[in-house]
């Protein structure tokens, strides 16, 4: 008998907590909104909304927008999302820049910054994320606990056997288990770090290119190369996280070191920056060598680095031609690097006409160098909600 009393006590409460959670949800995506708006949105009554507002504003998750003015009656009172009720940092790591931003749960960023990334050890990089990261907080006035949910954006694939990164070569030492420790106990419990072209997808499909297309598939060629695939509207990461993985993809504009080709991926050693590089040295380029230098002089001219130029966009339109042949997108959104260079993706392109009878459209990134971390505060947003509606 005592139980069963239990049961019907719990069931009002939670009731009341799916009310609210019904309410928040719509405020978050229509507001700001009445009262008035809520109950005939809702479906609940007018009382019931009253006394679930009331417990929203009490809990610091809603407030008063102002006054719908201009209509008959007395003026309704509007609420919107309290922005400050939690934060949103998004960080990306890379090879040579760390980048981050940090929102409220408007969505408005409240601070976005970038820097050189200078650290070779896993101790050095975990710094300078740190750092970053204090100093987003800083500039915002917001304090470590406020932060809901941290997403770090980052090269490689979740092992969940390892509890450890695989596949994040271009960072050496990233991989051990040690790192994701030491990323949650520096920047919480809730952290979660994401594969770097996956959420820049995310990005691309939320923000960029993306928006209303049904099928497609975000390329970043630069250091390192991978894909993000945006399918029906979602997300593919595929049976083991790495869809998308396109660095191990068979193909090579030459003659490629097998141990490096198991390490990186053969097309990621002949079609990044290095393998840029490598090429250039084979056509007896001399001096400072850099992809970025490559691709200016072939800019301005330069008949050899054109060359190159071309021969790079070639072997990336035919990774391009096996992932049309299987997937079939819409479009095709370059990113990273090379893949926004001047002119490449209209190389890329004119080279896919030669390889495939069906051409989906190619175009640069929307977000530039700030998709991984746009992408990285969207996957967090959805999350950070997620804890606010478990305990609204």
């Amino acid at each position: 008998m005592p139980r069963a009393v239990s049961q019907r006590a719990a069931r009002p409460q939670l009731i009341r907590a799916m009310n609210e959670q019904l309410l928040l949800e719509q405020v978050r995506h229509d507001g700001p909104l009445s009262r008035a708006d809520l109950a005939r949105i809702s479906g609940l009554s007018k009382p019931t909304v009253a006394l679930a507002l009331a417990n929203l504003e009490h809990d610091g998750l809603l407030r008063v927008a102002g006054h719908r003015t201009g209509v008959r009656g007395p003026a309704a009172v509007l609420y919107e999302i309290r922005p400050d009720a939690g934060y949103v940092l998004g960080l990306d790591i890379g090879r040579e820049f760390v980048r981050g931003a940090l929102a409220d749960l408007s969505g408005a960023v409240r601070a976005k910054a970038s820097q050189k990334a200078h650290a070779t050890t896993t101790q050095g990089r975990l710094a300078e994320l740190t750092a970053l990261g204090d100093v987003l907080m800083a500039s915002a006035g917001v304090t470590r606990s406020k932060v809901t949910q941290t997403v770090i954006g980052s090269p490689g694939v979740y092992d969940p056997e390892r509890g450890a990164l695989t596949m994040a070569h271009n960072l050496p030492g990233w991989e051990q288990p040690i790192v994701l420790t030491e990323l949650r106990r520096l920047f919480g419990r809730a952290t979660v770090v994401e594969n770097d072209v996956d959420v820049a997808a995310l990005a691309e499909r939320d923000h960029g290119h993306g928006r209303g297309v049904d099928t497609f598939a975000f390329v970043s060629v630069g250091t390192g190369l991978g894909m993000g695939l945006v399918i029906e509207g979602k997300l593919h990461r595929g049976a083991h996280g790495a869809a998308g993985e396109i660095a191990y993809l068979p193909l090579s504009n030459g003659e490629v070191d097998a141990a490096e080709a198991k390490r990186r991926g053969t097309l990621e050693v002949g079609a990044s920056a290095s393998g840029v590089v490598r090429a250039a040295r084979r056509a007896g380029i001399r001096g400072g060598l850099s992809a970025r230098r490559i691709f200016a002089e072939a800019a301005r001219g330069d008949p050899v680095a054109q060359a190159i130029v071309h021969e790079e966009a070639t072997l990336i339109a035919k990774a391009l031609a096996s992932i049309i042949a299987v997937i079939d997108p819409e479009l095709i959104v370059l990113g990273g690097g090379i893949g926004q260079a001047p002119g490449f993706a209209a190389e890329v392109g004119t080279a896919l006409e030669a390889l495939t009878p069906v051409v989906p459209e190619v175009r640069v990134s929307a977000l530039g160098d700030d998709a991984v971390v746009d992408g990285c505060l969207a996957a967090g947003m959805e999350r950070a909600w997620h804890r606010v509606l478990e305990r609204s």
